[in-house]
């Protein structure tokens, strides 16, 4: 379909300008409540071994099926951090580790989208749409969930926002280290010539309101690309602002280790370590508002139980999922382990699931964000009634 000369051209001089804005949608922009529950949806792209996030160390075929990438005992040079007696955590992860013991932090050691794919693309698109099948919606399960939560605020974090939060609500962006500050002249007349635009008007003043919290949140902050820690803290100031998103998304990428995987060292361990700091920003920079917090860190799928030639992994199926935040109530591992034996991998060479990830998702919705049932199983995630979601999580 083709776009209208009229509405290319006000998209074009919005863009001069340096506001981003998204040219479909009713806002969401309603008044800020001090007390409102915070989601945090971090999408680790490329499919993180989750074998290596929640190490199943008290699984006797562990070790030996997992080979150089395997992640040693806690108490071993290089060890696991432990959880409990069977599972611990990637040694790279310090921050959430600690998380984990103040009781923040919750594993899902063995789930999957519903539909068993491999191509990366593919297997994204069910993971954000929420569907159970591919292509099966063209919007994202939390633009959907916003449309459902009384006018509560989205913010995508990155150069595009991502298909989780694409919908017919209109969410706000931020790309670190973008454009600078808005020349205020061709704002104002921005503003006066679009005033009574129903898109261009109410999407101009989302944009210039992101632009002025971007100052708030970067002041004194040094976004060089090695300071991940800054980045979660300045997102965090993004969310404490009195007219600051309730749901913000992050995409980490890096994570299709076919080679030099390593295990308490090398390629996912430098990116596991970034994740880590990114979470520890978070928490540093949100003070009070951690304790009304949630974070999900969720991947498209997992990786092969045993390593390949080079050193790697490949694409496999069941993976881990990462919940933190001060909104959680504590407990242990979320959902069954199905252990790793030969009888019960998946198609004999993958980590079978044990739970649907739109359960664990539907249990944060629901519990933390107070989404209702009916909602989150037609609207949300649409034809899932299959997949209840977990209870006890907030």
């Amino acid at each position: 379909m083709s776009t209208p000369l009229f509405l290319t051209r006000r998209l074009w001089l919005a863009g001069a300008a340096g506001v981003a804005v998204t040219a479909h949608g009713r806002m969401a922009w309603g008044a800020a409540l001090s007390d409102r529950p915070k989601l945090v949806v971090i999408i680790a792209r490329g499919a993180m071994d989750g074998l290596s996030v929640v190490v199943p160390h008290g699984d006797r075929d562990y070790a030996a099926k997992r080979g150089v990438v395997a992640i040693s005992p806690p108490g071993e040079v290089g060890g696991a951090l432990p959880l409990d007696s069977d599972f611990g955590i990637h040694p790279a992860m310090a921050r959430l580790h600690g998380l984990a013991v103040a009781g923040q932090a919750r594993f899902a050691p063995a789930v999957a989208i519903p539909a068993r794919l491999r191509s990366h693309f593919d297997a994204q698109d069910v993971l954000e749409s929420g569907s159970a099948r591919l292509y099966g919606a063209d919007d994202g399960w939390l633009n959907r969930a916003l449309s459902v939560s009384g006018g509560r605020r989205g913010l995508a974090v990155g150069s595009q926002t991502p298909l989780v939060l694409r919908g017919p609500v209109q969410t706000a962006s931020w790309t670190p280290g973008g454009p600078g500050r808005t020349d205020e002249r061709v704002a104002a007349a921005l503003m006066d010539l679009y005033a009574d635009d129903p898109l261009l008007g109410p999407a101009l003043t989302a944009g210039l309101e992101v632009e002025t919290q971007a100052v708030s949140a970067t002041e004194g902050l040094e976004l060089r690309r090695n300071n991940v820690e800054g980045l979660g803290e300045a997102v965090a100031r993004f969310m404490i602002a009195e007219e600051g998103p309730d749901v913000v998304t992050l995409s980490l990428d890096g994570y299709d280790t076919h080679a030099r995987q390593g295990a308490a060292q090398g390629v996912l361990a430098n990116q596991l370590r970034i994740q880590d700091r990114v979470i520890g920003g978070l928490r540093d920079g949100l003070g009070e508002t951690w304790a009304r917090t949630v974070i999900v860190v969720a991947t498209e799928f997992g990786r092969t139980v045993r390593a390949n030639g080079t050193g790697g992994t490949d694409h496999g199926t069941g993976s881990a999922l990462i919940l933190a935040g001060g909104a959680l109530r504590p407990g242990g591992i979320v959902g069954d382990w199905p252990g790793l034996s030969d009888g019960v991998l998946f198609e004999g060479r993958d980590l079978a699931p044990t739970a649907d990830i739109r359960s664990v998702f539907k249990g944060v919705l629901r519990d933390h964000m107070g989404l209702d049932r009916a909602a989150l199983d037609t609207v949300v995630f649409p034809d899932s009634a299959d997949a209840p979601g977990y209870a006890g999580l907030v």
